[in-house]
């Protein structure tokens, strides 16, 4: 467990004790989860689109990062997997160095 693990855990432990996440877990709520980094990729896209600023770009931003490794420890916590998000990561990119300009589609 490395960087992006422990930020994890600890986010999740955060959430937690906000009461984000409930006692029981099911693929509904991981769903909306999911939906809520979608919702967070679109108000960047607002910031973006309104002139907000680079102020609001990055704090957007940094919500997707929030959300998304909150999810990741709660899909730990709820044995949907066991990997480290860390060494996915650096398999991810090391594989994807290896792929064609644009993974050989159009866009």
């Amino acid at each position: 467990m490395t960087y992006l693990d422990e930020m994890a855990d600890r986010l999740h432990i955060i959430s937690t004790e906000k009461g984000f996440w409930p006692n029981e877990v099911d693929d509904i709520f991981i769903t909306k989860q999911l939906m809520m980094i979608v919702s967070e990729a679109v108000e960047v896209m607002e910031a973006i689109r309104k002139d907000k600023g680079k102020d609001e770009i990055a704090s957007e931003m940094a919500d997707i990062v929030i959300r998304t490794l909150d999810l990741y420890a709660g899909l730990r916590d709820n044995l949907y997997t066991d990997i480290s998000l860390d060494a996915a990561l650096e398999k991810k990119v090391s594989f994807n160095k290896t792929r064609p300009e644009r993974h050989g589609v159009r866009f």
